[in-house]
């Protein structure tokens, strides 16, 4: 009897030991590098092609749909965007991580920031302002002195972190403590956390709601913004077939409410038709729309987020970057890539298309160790990334409308000595309408 007792306990503890083994392997994530670089690289001419297609829009259509009559027609020509403030500006984002890695602080980043020297709009204009002023980051972007807080601007320049980060959307919660706390606060920091989460899930996945579901598990539940996700997502399951009606329940709520436009400054104050805004929330539904509406097809993705108008150059960019990533570059259509210049460089940066691949294959790297993964080598000789699975905890949950207190955050007299380029403006750090 004592025998069969010992069998059954060695059975039992072999089949503990196999349980931890399969729990094991479901704690991480497995991503050949090759399959990394095409997704990646998918990703990057996805957000060049859909800036480049819809950039002429720009602004056409304020509260209200574009007619399909008026969106260009696409040529292969459109992909070279090296001029386009909608991607230079996230590669600023880059140098810094080239340069200084993942753990960088927020106050180098934005020192850098301040250094740049192209042209910004908006929240990116009014923190360089404070920043070049002496307001260090994270009060370079509190409404205080950045009424432009719930703006688009990280919204459009967070692709770079899901690039970097494939299933790690934690690092992309980091990224926007560093880099979007530089020019947005609140919702304007939300939207781009949860536009680089949807590309880290979209290394994995390719169907959409699955993609907008994990990543608004990185955003405060409470927020507008996830609102506003939970909204679209529940509008497109009643309306799957109808997406000019979808787009007028984002109208009434998102853009005529005041409690949800808030009227911060006077591009986002509520309207209607002729009323322009650049609120992070509006804009970001126009990106679902392309994302769920458009059903994986690149055209109907790229065109159904222009056609919803506002900065329907932005919208666009981000949707086909997600869309691309899920496809990977050797799948992209070949009308969208054919044409694409390798020497030309992306303004006020040291990249070129190659160089900016490579940068990014550095960077993951770094993200994977920085997340507690590592790199094997393949029977084949190829190397895989083991990222493991984590709970991803979003940031603190601030209103724009309702700031909290600032950090009183100033440059020290040695930081200020790093900023070699003076203030262009007489605001002294407060944005003006």
């Amino acid at each position: 009897m004592r025998r069969l007792e010992l069998v059954f306990v060695g059975v039992a503890l072999h089949a503990v030991a196999l349980i931890g083994v399969a729990t094991a392997q479901e704690d991480v994530r497995r991503l050949p590098l090759k399959e990394y670089v095409d997704k990646m690289q998918g990703g990057w001419i996805g957000q060049m092609a859909g800036v480049g297609w819809a950039g002429p829009t720009e602004w056409w259509c304020r509260g209200e749909i574009m007619p399909e009559e008026r969106a260009p027609k696409w040529h292969p020509g459109m992909v070279n965007q090296f001029g386009q403030d909608d991607i230079y500006v996230e590669m600023t984002f880059l140098q810094t991580l080239e340069k200084h890695g993942l753990d960088v602080s927020i106050r180098q980043a934005g020192i850098d920031f301040a250094n740049s020297r192209f042209r910004l709009y908006c929240a990116n204009e009014t923190a360089r302002e404070n920043l070049r002023h002496g307001i260090a980051p994270p009060d370079s972007s509190h409404p205080k002195f950045n009424r432009n807080a719930d703006d688009i601007d990280y919204q459009i320049e967070a692709d770079y972190s899901g690039l970097i980060a494939p299933g790690m959307p934690q690092v992309v919660i980091e990224l926007g403590e560093k880099f979007g706390r530089i020019m947005n606060y609140g919702d304007g920091v939300y939207a781009g956390q949860f536009v680089g989460a949807m590309y880290t899930e979209a290394f994995f996945e390719t169907d959409m709601v699955k993609i907008i579901k994990a990543a608004l598990r990185c955003i405060p539940a409470e927020s507008q913004y996830a609102e506003m996700v939970r909204d679209v997502l529940a509008w497109y399951e009643k309306n799957p077939d109808d997406w000019q009606k979808t787009w007028g329940l984002i109208e009434e709520k998102y853009h005529k409410d005041p409690a949800y436009s808030h009227g911060l400054w006077r591009l986002t104050k509520p309207g209607g038709k002729g009323a322009q805004s650049i609120d992070a929330k509006l804009n970001g539904a126009y990106i679902l729309m392309g994302l769920l509406y458009g059903e994986g097809d690149p055209d109907q993705t790229i065109l159904i987020s222009m056609r919803c108008g506002q900065d329907s150059d932005c919208n666009p960019s981000n949707a086909a970057g997600i869309l691309f990533t899920t496809m990977g570059f050797d799948a992209v259509p070949d009308r969208f890539k054919s044409a694409l210049n390798p020497k030309g460089k992306f303004s006020h940066t040291p990249y070129d298309f190659p160089t900016l691949i490579e940068v990014s294959k550095k960077l993951v790297r770094q993200a994977v160790e920085h997340s507690g993964g590592r790199i094997e080598k393949t029977a084949g000789g190829g190397e895989m990334l083991i990222i493991p699975v984590v709970d991803p905890k979003p940031s603190e949950l601030m209103r724009s409308w309702d700031p909290g207190p600032i950090a009183g955050s100033k440059f020290t007299d040695e930081e200020m000595a790093q900023i070699q380029v003076e203030p262009t403006g007489d605001r002294k750090g407060v944005c003006c309408d």
